[in-house]
């Protein structure tokens, strides 16, 4: 005998009850779990009852021949294998069993040899069927495996899975039940005719297990089996669905006359609900994810603005103070200067001094325009190596007199910017002017240019004291400034500047073995 089909369960169905025991008797020998029924309607209520592997039946029987009998074991067991036993043994005969679906055909009188092998023939043939169909329906299992993966709503995802199961396994309902804690079991999803068993399920029931049955057999509660009746429903397959802290099942079901889901459909609801289960977490997943990332943008906006509001405080705090400070002092000279007992040239020099004040005052205004609006001047193709030098000879009397020596790596064919020329100009003259401040006792400063990707690189680097790490952070404030005169401007404006050109003004980490500052400057190339 062959050891895959070892304890089959065979139903003999023959109107003789001498054929049914010879028949028992052969099988039982060979190892095979045999029942028997002399009537096809006692057959008919075994194969509600219990799984089996292999119907035997006579074809000439009262009132339900062997065809007949088939034709309803299929609807109840899609994957029985079914023989057929005959004492006519006509080609028309073997024509119409194979035509109705039988794996073979024994005759009568047939040994125990023979039936065993027509038997095992029979199981052979259907399990090979069953793998062919097999394959041929999880193929498409994988392309749709990889839409459901590629889906990242879990809500989205829900409908593309019922819609599938529907593609997949034909049916009249596919539904989706969640657990939803003291209220029990809801239905959140439904396709095909209208069907909802969740107050059949009791509350706390939070698991459902795998489950499969028709309206007429004994698996699953009553109240089930009789909304699957009172419904016109015959057939009904649930599994569960379950992920994190989620407890659902799916259900589908067919109309009552309908086949029953067979083996490999079945399989492939199997199938599917594990990979959905896997869609499902990674959908979550990604949903929490954009949830994270979405509060994390509301919090670095928040506090953005609320840094923002901050800058706008500081500023006009400085404001109020360089502005109020030439103001107090227009007015004490204008005031001294009305007096009449004051002579001629001292009221000439009271109002030297308010003019003075004015024209700081003035200048203090400018470059605050400057730092909100940078010059909107036309720009123009440049060479920056010509612009640096340029500032260089200016300042040429500052670097001698202070000993500082200016050292040039310059990129050669350094391609053009795109720039408003005095404005980068000012860049350069401030971060200079800064340099030489920090180097009163002499010192070096070494520019380089350079060119990487799309971008011309310019730095300054010089010998000086370098910027204290608690002023790193705010060194491009507005109105910041270790100097003991100057509105703490330069940077700011530099800044704003280079920013308006499309470029960028950093100042460069310093490790502990170097001295000095060195900021660089970053542009677009002119294309």
């Amino acid at each position: 005998m062959d050891t895959r089909f070892a304890d089959a369960k065979i139903l003999v169905v023959d109107d003789e009850a001498g054929v049914t025991r010879l028949c028992e008797r052969f099988l039982t020998r060979a190892g095979f779990q045999v029942l028997t029924a002399n009537h096809p309607n006692d057959g008919l209520q075994i194969l509600r009852r219990q799984e089996l592997d292999l119907l035997l039946a006579d074809i000439r029987m009262p009132q339900l021949d062997g065809f007949q009998l088939l034709k309803l074991a299929r609807e109840q067991q899609p994957d029985l294998s079914v023989l057929i036993m005959t004492g006519y043994g006509t080609v028309e005969t073997a024509v119409e069993a194979l035509h109705q679906g039988a794996d073979g055909m024994v005759l009568k009188p047939f040994s125990g040899a023979e039936l065993v092998q027509s038997v095992e023939q029979a199981l052979r043939n259907r399990q090979r069927e069953r793998e062919v169909q097999r394959l041929q329906a999880l193929r498409p299992l994988f392309e749709i495996s990889e839409s459901l993966f590629a889906e990242t709503s879990p809500e989205r995802l829900r409908d593309r899975l019922l819609d599938v199961l529907g593609e997949q396994i034909p049916c009249a309902h596919v539904s989706l039940y969640r657990h939803t804690g003291e209220r029990g079991w809801e239905q959140t999803a439904v396709r095909g005719m209208p069907f909802d068993v969740s107050a059949s399920f009791p509350p706390e029931w939070g698991q459902i297990d795998e489950l499969s049955f028709c309206a007429s057999n004994q698996v699953g509660s009553p109240e089930i089996r009789q909304d699957v009746y009172e419904h016109g429903l015959g057939f009904l397959a649930c599994t569960p669905l379950n992920y994190a802290d989620v407890r659902q099942f799916l259900l589908i079901a067919r109309r009552a006359g309908e086949p029953a889901f067979n083996e490999l459909e079945l399989e492939t609801f199997r199938i599917l609900a594990r990979q959905a289960v896997v869609a499902l977490e990674n959908a979550q997943l990604y949903d929490e994810l954009q949830e994270h990332i979405r509060k994390l943008e509301t919090s670095q906006q928040a506090l953005a603005q609320a840094e923002k509001m901050a800058a706008v405080g500081r500023l006009t705090a400085a404001i109020a103070h360089e502005i109020n400070n030439p103001l107090h002092s227009i007015r004490n000279c204008l005031h001294l200067a009305g007096r009449d007992e004051l002579s001629e040239a001292s009221r000439r020099e009271y109002l030297e001094l308010a003019s003075e004040e004015t024209e700081r005052l003035m200048s203090t205004v400018h470059q605050m325009l400057d730092f909100y609006r940078p010059s909107a001047l036309d720009r123009k193709p440049a060479a920056l190596n010509a612009l640096i030098d340029r500032v260089i000879k200016l300042l040429d009397a500052q670097f001698t007199a202070r000993q500082i020596v200016v050292r040039r790596q310059y990129a050669p064919d350094l391609p053009l910017i795109l720039a408003v020329e005095n404005q980068i100009q000012q860049v350069f003259f401030n971060l200079f002017l800064n340099a030489i401040e920090a180097m009163p006792s002499g010192g070096e400063i070494v520019v380089t240019t350079a060119h990487e990707g799309g971008q011309v690189l310019a730095t300054v680097s010089d010998s000086g004291p370098g910027i204290a790490p608690e002023d790193r952070e705010e060194i491009f404030e507005p109105f910041v400034s270790s100097k003991s005169q100057g509105l703490g401007l330069g940077l700011t404006v530099s800044y704003g500047v280079i920013t308006a050109h499309g470029g960028s003004l950093s100042l460069l980490p310093q490790s502990e073995h170097e001295q000095g500052a060195c900021f660089q400057i970053s542009l677009p190339v002119y294309n």
